[in-house]
């Protein structure tokens, strides 16, 4: 027997299963909805691995910061190069061995040398006596001249005595005119060679300086000449010239070296600079005269920077930085150190520690510790003048924040991080 069913119970039961369906699309939206305005999870950060530091108002010191070595001054170094073309016989003191100026460093040897230095001691006696052979014969002429004068002179005077008598005779009428006049001509003559006689030998005198200066010329020249081959002989034994200590030998025994080569270094190991190597983006800044401190890991020494190389080699400039007092116990040359450059002093400015990203006048996103300590928000930062360990804040910190300087770049889609104790 068919049973008929009720149609309202159908109706009933759609609209029992329609309700359902609705509330539970009702559902998934609303917690689609609240999920979505959910703010996500902070990211955690073990703070022990953090570098804080506090912003503070005061005094800050701009300073550059650069790595180098201790060199010898150039003018306390000497450069020994041999004086000719010589071979090595002995090496007599080692690099790193304190020498006087007269220590024999080592000895070389050239057969030439001192052959040719026995030869220019023979040139030189040679015109020497060249010299006095020619002075010794000049003088003699200069006699003979001087003789012949003389006997003019004597000539002169008798006539002129005959003259004065006959003169007087003539007076009283005992000589004629004829022998006063023959009288006064024959002194004339001689008064006239004797003046030529004078002349004459003034002349052979201006002669013979001349002559002499010629040979004495020719002396000077030969004792030059051997002067310059003895130094080369006496080179032939190298010696320090300095006080100080070996610092490098350039050959070795048997070795030839050519003319010029050098052979060793002096240097006063108390005559030292730093040569520091500043990046070129820190360097423009420097100028002579600015105040700096040199580590050289055995101690600190106050100095001066002297010289600021004009060009630029592989992104850094050289600077050299004179010493003010003794440079510390150990101190040699090529001797690594730190130094650091004191470039001003800025007073009364907002300033922290330099963080591990960010150039000088520039904006950057730092971490600022939040009151409760246990998150750090993001906060622009406009950056001034710098440090080599920190910076002028010139905007978007005040004094007592607590900043994170550590690199946390991995972490730059982040606005807040939470703090890990």
């Amino acid at each position: 027997m068919d049973i008929v069913r009720d149609e309202s119970f159908k109706k009933k039961k759609r609209r029992k299963q329609t309700i359902l369906v609705v509330l539970a699309v009702v559902a998934v939206l609303g917690v689609t909805l609240g999920v979505s305005r959910m703010k996500p999870a902070l990211q955690s950060v073990d703070s022990g691995i953090l570098w804080p530091d506090t912003v503070k108002r005061g005094s800050m010191f701009r300073q550059v910061h650069g790595l180098g070595s201790l060199v010898p001054i150039p003018e306390d170094v000497r450069l020994i190069p041999a004086e000719t073309d010589v071979r090595v016989e002995r090496i007599l003191v080692l690099p790193g061995t304190p020498v006087k100026p007269d220590t024999i460093i080592m000895e070389l040897s050239n057969p030439q040398v001192e052959q040719e230095a026995v030869s220019a001691d023979l040139d030189m006696r040679s015109a020497e006596a060249e010299y006095h052979n020619t002075k010794a014969k000049i003088d003699s002429d200069l006699m003979s001249l001087r003789s012949a004068a003389a006997t003019v002179e004597a000539d002169y005077e008798n006539a002129k005595r005959d003259a004065d008598q006959n003169r007087e005779l003539k007076k009283i009428g005992v000589v004629s005119d004829s022998v006063l006049k023959t009288s006064l001509s024959r002194e004339k003559e001689l008064a006239t060679r004797y003046q030529l006689e004078q002349d004459r030998i003034a002349e052979s005198t201006k002669a013979i300086e001349t002559q002499l200066a010629v040979q004495q010329s020719t002396i000077d020249q030969k004792k030059a000449l051997a002067q310059l081959k003895h130094r080369q002989k006496d080179a032939l034994r190298v010696r320090a010239g300095i006080a100080g200590v070996l610092q490098e030998l350039s050959v070795q025994v048997g070795q030839r070296a050519a003319q010029g080569t050098i052979l060793a270094k002096v240097v006063q190991p108390d005559h030292l600079k730093a040569e520091l190597k500043i990046p070129e983006t820190q360097a423009k800044d420097i100028i002579p005269g600015q105040k700096a401190s040199i580590d050289t890991h055995n101690g600190v020494v106050e100095g001066t920077v002297s010289r600021i190389d004009p060009a630029v080699q592989a992104g850094t400039v050289t600077v050299d930085v004179k010493m003010d007092g003794p440079p510390p116990k150990g101190a040699r040359p090529d001797l690594s150190v730190d130094g650091t450059i004191t470039l001003e002093r800025l007073d009364n400015v907002l300033y922290v520690g330099r963080p591990a990203f960010g150039q000088e006048k520039s904006t950057v996103g730092m971490f600022r510790i939040d009151p409760d300590g246990k998150t750090a928000t993001r906060v622009p930062v406009e950056m001034g003048r710098s440090s080599v360990n920190s910076f002028e804040s010139v905007r978007g910190l005040k004094e007592g924040d607590q900043v994170i300087l550590s690199d946390l770049s991995r972490w730059d889609n982040q606005d807040r991080i939470k703090l890990d104790k």
